[in-house]
């Protein structure tokens, strides 16, 4: 979880119905404990289970801890064991709703151990609801391994007890813990699985809470689309049945969707009916809050303004529960965001909303509502410039976040604390501070999965903004070795972070230190901030350098589109060459200069922004193209990559690609000739055409050792998952289908894939993150180097560069980005594709050896 919106996970437990709170800026999707309790006799006096679990429903969960504490006391007067068991599950499932992690795990454990006690007469169900509180909690403190497990336990107990329901719940929960394991290929097996029993089962509300259940797990690994389908099959039975209570939250998640498949107007109609059909206004709020924050996102403030004071009214005089005070502070969490927001509502209204949702949250001891409300509550003071105030609530939201080890909350309010040093002129703290956040932000790498709405919209302005503003202060005046050293590491945290943001899911970091991967090698950072461009350059055995150039953040990404744009053929090529040279001027002459390259062989460049989508390759000093001086790659950083050099005297290759026209995209002509000439080239396995489908390519994979895998086919990358693709004869297979098909080789090293070539793969334009998309790849097929293309090149002058470059590599003794750079040149030197829109597009991410 980070900056407001919080980890969407789910258990399931049995005959539950699943009720959503709209994942908005904070609000999870959570269960409750089942309608029906069997363990108990209705005859009790005071039926303590039920007052809790109506009180849990509410989002009262503190009140439902103390009724469920009494409970448990009550039962173990009585010396009903059972009951205080499946009572002490229910109170960490509450605990857990409060992040008292520790008490959460002594009550589950004390249940596990009254069961044991009991165990000839403990139900099966019991058992079951007992393991699912447990798995949660396992998976919540970073336990997915031992979560897998007791879901898996729960799963076999719910069978024994005849609960189908139950039985997929606990799978759907599975898939859950595999995807936090990493196990994506499994995950998705197993919910395609569930899709087919669920397809099987008569129509009912069990049914349709599944489906919905379902569509909200594929929603969260990314696959939007078969979310879509399957939420709309739940609507449709929800329909057919009169299921009234699921309609609004399957709606809503139908309209979450939408928006997450760029579809608003789709969305904003869901919502809309989402509050006509609300059957209690929790459900009303949430469909108000979700069409409220979509006006804004899309710059609909004439919509958005006659919403905002009704929402106001109606949060008002909401009783107090963890449901009513998040909505609240969503509201203005969503307000803060706007940079207009007091023409929507008087930021005193806010500021007075948050005061009574802090009120409310001590009253009820919710204390990370408090935390996040203090959190908002600071930022509106800051924006109305009453310094003091902010800093005092802001400090008090992060002792709270600290007590409560949450550290969503600590990166946010210590960020804010940053900012506030920071306008004050107190460098050191705010140094201090922000670097608390960051520290936040990646103990939370593996939550940052979950994250799902308005996904690239809270990376650029809630994560992104931490690393960037933490690395200007350092990089302030004369900065000293170690900051230079906290900020080249900030820079690859930061390409970390942005590539756990693409693929929803944590990427395994393999630490290298720089002369142990390559001496002859210069790193370069080039970082881009709002008021200038520095450049840290790290040789091995070396101090760091850095360099400034004091331009605004606006004209270096102008100067960065003109030269894209001058790259085309029929652009002025004095435009190009004078473009080409100043970008040179930033990035390579001052380091030439005080000769820092000496003994370089190869340039790695970890390039941010707008920077990746440049050839570095084709900057000029005037007189050669930077490719003549030195071998060039691009790095996601050292953190990301692999060392072992190939091996050129076992070079073998599977070769595929698509020469004809196919779904709609143009034939590729000379795409049989290259795959055919580096056939000849080095050993190979062929897949052409027809023949080239996923199935065949994954087999290949799986069932040959070969180290290279050369795609000539369209395709594809994007800062989006969703639009970064492949092309083969029977579809588009999607990154993190192809990243997991390429990695099918078990988790044996030595059988990784050692090159990855894409040949005739372009990237979005105008999408100044589209590089990550070639770069998740690489990290994430585990392929040791991957060679791609920036834009669509011309195809053969691809087939010749391809073919120079297998040349070049059955070389003794040669790296691969060596190989490239002297098949570049010979482009430039000896053919007719001399200009550098025909050679430059092509660059080696990764491992450059």
């Amino acid at each position: 979880m980070f900056f407001g919106i919080k980890q969407t996970r789910w258990l399931y437990v049995s005959l539950s119905i699943f009720t959503l709170c709209l994942a908005f800026i904070i609000t999870p999707v959570k269960a409750s404990p089942p309608v029906t309790t069997p363990a108990f006799s209705s005859s009790q006096p005071t039926n303590w289970l039920e007052q809790g679990r109506n009180l849990y429903q509410s989002g009262r969960f503190t009140e439902a801890v103390t009724v469920w504490q009494t409970a448990t006391q009550q039962y173990h007067t009585q010396g009903d064991r059972l009951n205080e068991a499946l009572t002490l599950s229910y109170l960490s499932l509450a605990q857990q709703e409060l992040n008292q992690w520790q008490v959460a795990q002594q009550s589950i454990e004390q249940s596990l151990k009254l069961l044991q006690i009991v165990k000839p007469s403990a139900d099966a169900i019991i058992w079951a609801q007992v393991l699912n509180t447990q798995a949660n909690l396992q998976l919540h403190t970073g336990k997915a391994e031992t979560a897998l497990e007791s879901w898996q336990q729960a799963q076999k107990f719910y069978e024994q007890a005849g609960d189908q329901m139950g039985s997929l719940g606990s799978q759907i929960n599975q898939a859950q813990a595999l995807q936090s394991l990493g196990f994506y290929r499994r995950s998705k097996q197993q919910l395609e699985a569930l899709t087919q029993k669920l397809q099987g089962m008569a129509d009912n509300e069990i049914k349709v809470s599944g489906l919905r259940s379902l569509g909200l797990a594929l929603q969260i690994i990314g696959d939007s689309g078969k979310s879509q389908q399957i939420l709309e099959q739940s609507l449709a039975i929800a329909q057919k049945i009169a299921a009234k209570p699921q309609l609004s939250s399957i709606l809503i998640s139908l309209g979450q969707t939408a928006v997450d498949l760029q579809d608003p107007e789709t969305g904003l109609d869901y919502f809309e009916q989402a509050q006509l059909l609300a059957s209690n206004p929790s459900d009303e709020l949430q469909a108000r809050l979700a069409q409220f924050k979509l006006f804004l996102h899309y710059d609909k403030a004439e919509f958005a303004i006659p919403l905002a004071p009704q929402l106001l009214q109606q949060l008002r005089e909401l009783p107090p529960s963890h449901t009513s005070l998040f909505a609240a502070i969503n509201f203005v969490a969503t307000l803060n965001h706007q940079s207009n927001s007091n023409q929507i509502l008087p930021l005193k209204d806010l500021a007075q909303l948050m005061g009574a949702t802090v009120e409310s949250a001590q009253q009820i001891q919710d204390t990370q509502a408090q935390a996040h409300a203090l959190h908002e509550w600071g930022k509106l003071y800051r924006r109305t410039k009453q310094l003091s105030e902010a800093q005092e609530l802001t400090q008090k939201s992060l002792d709270i976040a600290r007590q409560l080890q949450a550290n969503d909350i600590i990166a946010q309010s210590a960020w804010e604390m940053g900012q506030l040093y920071k306008q004050q002129g107190d460098r050191l703290k705010a140094i201090s501070a922000y670097t608390e956040a960051v520290n936040a932000l990646k103990a939370l790498r593996g939550d940052l999965v979950a994250i799902n709405p308005d996904l690239q919209f809270s990376f650029r302005s809630s994560v992104e903004p931490v690393y960037r503003e933490l690395v200007g202060l350092l990089l302030d005046n004369q900065p000293s070795q170690a900051a230079l050293m906290q900020a080249r590491e900030l820079i690859e945290a930061l390409q970390i972070a942005e590539l756990d943001n693409f693929f929803r899911e944590a990427c395994l970091d393999r630490t290298q230190q720089i002369d142990q991967v390559d001496p002859t090698a210069t790193i370069l950072y080039p970082i881009i901030l709002p008021d200038r461009l520095t450049v840290i350059v790290s040789k091995a055995g070396q101090p760091l350098r850095s360099y400034i150039t004091h331009k605004s953040q606006a004209e270096i990404e102008q100067t960065l589109d003109n030269f894209l744009v001058a790259l085309n053929p029929v652009s002025d090529s004095k435009d190009r060459e004078r473009f080409s040279q100043e970008i040179y001027d930033w990035l390579i002459r001052p380091a030439e200069k005080e000769q820092a390259f000496i003994d370089t062989k190869t340039l790695v460049f970890v390039l941010d922004g707008r920077l990746r989508n440049i050839p570095i390759a084709a900057l000029s000093d005037g007189k050669q193209y930077l490719i003549e001086k030195y071998a060039v790659a691009l790095s996601p950083g050292l953190q990301l990559m692999a060392t072992r050099s190939h091996h050129q005297n076992q070079i073998s290759a599977i070769v595929g690609g698509i020469s004809k026209a196919r779904a709609g995209f143009a034939a590729l002509p000379a795409v049989e000739s290259e795959v055919k000439q580096i056939s000849k080239t080095v050993s190979s396995s062929m897949l052409l055409n027809q023949e080239f489908t996923s199935q065949a390519l994954a087999e290949r994979v799986k069932s040959s050792s070969a180290g290279i895998v050369h795609l000539a086919t369209h395709g594809q990358f994007s800062s989006r998952l969703e639009d970064t693709f492949l092309l083969t004869w029977d579809g588009e297979v999607n990154v993190k289908e192809l990243s997991e098909l390429l990695k099918n080789r078990g988790n044996d090293p030595s059988k990784a894939i050692e090159l990855l070539v894409l040949s005739a793969c372009d990237t979005a334009a105008g999408d100044d993150r589209a590089v990550l998309g070639l770069a998740g790849l690489a990290v994430k097929s585990g392929a040791r180097s991957t060679i791609a293309t920036l834009w669509p090149v011309k195809d053969q002058a691809a087939a010749m560069l391809m073919t120079r470059f297998y040349d070049q590599l059955r070389q003794p003794k040669i790296t691969k980005a060596e190989a490239l750079r002297q098949a570049q040149i010979n482009l430039i030197r000896q053919t007719d594709f001399r200009d550098p829109f025909f050679w430059s597009g092509f660059v080696l991410i990764g491992n450059w050896i």
